[in-house]
């Protein structure tokens, strides 16, 4: 009798994976086999996929309703990040398929992230640096730098990155607020931040706000024009969290017209930029969707990944689950 399949499968446009499956192999090896597939994202899921008893998953590709009404063996689908969005959950559920994601792998990163956009705003980075390889020294950018202490940083999520990146933000002294309806009362306290009861009031209240929540269908397009201009003018917005919570046209505009002092986002809806003119959007810091990258971490992530799939393809208990199953 053949072993169990595990299928890794990544878009072609990322090289994270690699063909001998290096990572994962030793950790599947004697309980299944193991390979890894390259596919466009709009690319149906070739018969091998479809016929794996665990799928780990990379960003970007789809697994539909329709594409899980061809499995035949599958007992879980693993997405190789915190981010499970690309994939149907009432349909796995369904079929008794439990999806999984790896939320913890990457909060170091992530928040080392948010903390970079942040002081490269304030501290106007990329401006001073291209005044200085103009040969200049004009410093006019000096308006939008503050002392970071005296200002307000809004946490929306607290997460483990919101929370990490909360702990690090004290380090400068910033006052810290968060909204998060789903977390429990108090938790703020151990923390050591404030709470506010209300999107509006964060939005209001800070002069950075940074995006550490999951894209559902409650948070897509959570920031919008309405949202955007309840922010000072002077206040920044940074997005190291999903693409989709923020709505691409407003933000750009509220930026061309200085209703906005910056904003740096890892992530964009519709990413990548499509246009010159998105590109050219001044007072924007754009990174490439990269926030979770450092050998440590891909490390970390494809390993429990792996793990998660022996489990499933033994018939043991699997972990970070984020359907419900009967």
């Amino acid at each position: 009798m053949s072993q169990p399949r595990v299928s890794i499968v990544c878009p072609k446009e990322f090289d994270f994976a690699d063909a001998a499956a290096s990572v994962e192999r030793p950790i599947l090896e004697k309980v299944a086999e193991v390979e890894t597939l390259w596919m466009d994202f709009r690319d149906p899921l070739p018969e091998r996929v479809i016929d794996a008893d665990a799928i780990i998953l990379w960003h970007g590709i789809q697994i539909d309703r329709s594409a899980m009404a061809g499995f035949r063996r599958c007992r879980a689908i693993i997405r190789n990040g915190v981010g499970y969005d690309t994939v149907d959950l009432d349909a796995a559920a369904e079929r008794g398929i439990a999806v999984c994601n790896v939320p913890d792998y990457g909060t170091e990163e992530v928040a080392d992230h948010a903390l970079a956009l942040i002081l490269a705003l304030y501290r106007q980075l990329f401006p001073l640096d291209a005044e200085a390889k103009r040969l200049g020294w004009r410093i006019g950018c000096q308006s939008r730098m503050r002392r970071l202490r005296t200002q307000v940083l809004g946490i929306v999520g607290l997460g483990r990155i919101g929370i990490a990146t909360a702990l690090r933000a004290k380090a400068f002294g910033f006052r810290i607020v968060f909204f998060d309806p789903y977390v429990p009362r108090g938790l703020h306290k151990a923390v050591g931040i404030e709470r506010v009861d209300s999107l509006d009031d964060l939005l209001r209240l800070a002069d950075v706000v940074s995006i550490h929540c999951p894209l559902t269908a409650e948070t897509r397009g959570f920031i919008g024009a309405r949202e955007l201009a309840l922010m000072k003018s002077s206040a920044f917005l940074v997005n190291t969290a999903r693409g989709d919570i923020v709505q691409k046209v407003p933000l750009f505009r509220a930026l061309r017209e200085g209703r906005l002092a910056g904003a740096g986002l890892d992530v964009v809806e519709d990413e990548p930029l499509r246009t010159s003119e998105e590109a050219s959007t001044p007072n924007l810091i754009v990174t490439c969707h990269a926030a979770f990258c450092s050998p440590e971490g891909m490390v970390e992530m494809r390993s429990t990944s792996a793990r998660i799939a022996r489990a499933a393809v033994l018939g043991e208990p699997v972990w970070n689950q984020v359907n419900q199953t009967a």
